[in-house]
């Protein structure tokens, strides 16, 4: 792995772990064990997703949208499986799931562009 692989994992993860920490506790969750699920579940998927994408994208030189759609649609569903099995208050365990990576995600689109403009 190169110092560009990894500065990108380690960033992607960070910003990820901020924004959806962030995004639960804004919309009122309060539970430490679900905060830490959130937390865990996002260690699981995050570094997967963006090492899927570099590969594919950045390595390859596939599609970006046609790679990153189909990454996305995973890591909600099993982000949201893990919400449904194990966490304590998510009444709509797939519906936050998809809230939490909708945001981080636009907002790493948001950050990315601002950097590269």
């Amino acid at each position: 792995m190169n110092g560009t692989l990894l500065a990108a994992l380690a960033v992607s993860l960070a910003l990820t772990l901020a924004l959806e920490t962030g995004l639960f506790l804004l919309v009122g969750k309060r539970d430490k064990k679900d905060l830490l699920l959130v937390v865990m579940v996002n260690l699981l998927t995050n570094p997967v997703v963006v090492l899927a994408y570099w590969l594919a994208v950045v390595r390859a030189g596939w599609n970006s949208i046609l790679v990153a759609a189909p990454l996305e649609i995973i890591a909600v569903l099993l982000e949201g499986w893990y919400y449904k099995k194990y966490g304590r208050n998510f009444k709509r365990p797939y519906l936050f799931s998809l809230a939490a990576n909708a945001f981080s995600y636009f907002a790493g689109v948001l950050i990315q562009y601002s950097f590269s403009a």
